[in-house]
């Protein structure tokens, strides 16, 4: 490259940057390892990591969840047909890729009861940022309220994005676990979760009627697995739903990569983030598939944009509905009433133990706040000793604890009693 360019040194390749720029020494690396030292030195590394099943029993949630994920998923959703996959431009070679997003807007669209469900997005805190730049852009207010009951990571990323919008957040408290709204003032976006982070479910009716009174769009952020259970925010009069598809096919891992879920109603199509594939027919009259709707602003008319995200996680979405037709509608049910009775029964069982008390006494789905008289980080660290991830622990000091299917009657029961021990 250096005889190309004419030059004699590396030095006379960067001649152009500053001396005060420069790194003065060079870097402090230690010196490279052959491929068998590496790898032994990243195991060990990994050895570190105590991992959920094998070492702990996973009762931690807060958007992720130890769900089990069927042999069928893995076996179809790793084919190299979707592993090798990637943006489906050319619809005639892509065809399998786009019917299975196709497939997974659809069960999307079902599960939230709304028109339209786009191919994905990043996770379930870039779907929500979404949602606002939609609501916001659609009503033309620029004030977002945020309920104080939305997962505080997902809060995070929605200020971090309304710094450079300009969007004016203002964070509704909670009151006995439940958000409250005003009764007054203006928004262009109110956002709830369903149930909220703390597992209690919200009264999305109230969160309707304080939408209608500031002329705002309702944003609902939902659990997938909990919908099984619940009315669909469709019959509230959501106009976009949002979520965390992790628990449909995807394992536990540090953050991802997980899947976000985005629904909305046919009235904003248009300003769907992502991309959506639609159905047709070829030349021949044969059903085809195909990234449709490509002429929307985000791609041409990009200042004008509510979104520049013109991607989606393919292969976290093919896994999730992969095993959402594995499962089916009377499976999701059973699964969600596994969850629940399992939550309920754990409920009852760590509230039995002296100095344990209900953070809320609002019904819960999978998933409960406590606050016991040590903190929760601290619980958290204890019963890692006892061979559990006891939960996830909150900023007032109280725990979140989470059941799902894979949690028995035994495990319950042993996670209870370890609990009591810790907290004595």
């Amino acid at each position: 490259m250096l005889a190309s360019l004419g030059l004699g040194s590396v030095e006379e390749l960067f001649a152009t940057v500053p001396e005060a720029l420069r790194l003065a020494g060079g870097l402090d690396l230690p010196a490279g390892l052959s491929e068998f030292d590496a790898l032994a030195r990243m195991e060990g590394l990994a050895a570190a990591n105590r991992r959920t099943g094998p070492e702990l029993v996973c009762f931690a949630g807060g958007g992720a969840y130890d769900h089990d994920v069927p042999a069928v998923v893995r076996r179809v959703a790793f084919r190299s047909e979707f592993v090798t996959a990637y943006t489906p431009y050319q619809p005639e070679v892509a065809q399998g890729v786009l019917q299975a997003l196709f497939e997974y807007q659809t069960v999307v669209a079902r599960l939230t009861g709304m028109d339209v469900a786009n191919a994905s997005l990043y996770d379930g805190a870039s779907a929500t940022v979404e949602a606002v730049n939609l609501a916001v852009a659609a009503t033309g207010r620029s004030t977002v309220w945020l309920s104080g009951g939305l997962h505080p990571n997902w809060r995070d990323v929605v200020r971090t994005y309304a710094a450079g919008t300009g969007h004016h957040l203002v964070e509704v408290p909670l009151s006995g676990g439940l958000t409250a709204w005003p009764t007054e003032g203006e928004a262009g976006a109110v956002v709830v979760q369903y149930p909220n982070y703390l597992g209690c479910i919200e009264d999305l009716a109230a969160a309707a009627e304080a939408a209608r009174g500031a002329g705002a769009l309702l944003v609902v952020a939902v659990d997938p697995v909990a919908l099984a259970l619940l009315r669909p925010p469709s019959e509230y009069g959501a106009a976009v739903v949002v979520g965390e598809g992790q628990p449909f096919g995807t394992p536990l891992s540090f953050g991802g990569p997980y899947l976000g879920l985005f629904a909305t109603s046919r009235q904003h199509v248009r300003r769907l983030p992502g991309r959506l594939v639609g159905e047709t027919v070829d030349a021949d009259g044969r059903r085809a598939y195909v990234t449709t709707l490509r002429t929307r602003e985000q791609d041409i008319r990009r200042e004008k944009a509510s979104s520049n995200v013109c991607t989606n996680q393919t292969l976290i979405a093919v896994a999730c509905v992969v095993q959402l037709g594995w499962l089916g509608t009377a499976g999701l049910r059973e699964l969600a009433l596994r969850c629940a009775r399992g939550t309920r029964y754990a409920r009852e069982a760590v509230l039995a133990i002296d100095g344990v008390e209900a953070v809320s006494e609002a019904p819960v789905v999978r998933e409960f706040a406590v606050r016991a008289p040590v903190p929760g980080d601290v619980i958290v660290e204890r019963m890692a000793e006892e061979g559990f991830l006891a939960g996830v622990a909150l900023e007032d000091g109280g725990l979140l604890v989470a059941v799902t299917e894979r949690r028995t009657r035994d495990e319950i029961d042993a996670y209870a009693a370890a609990l009591e021990k810790v907290v004595r």
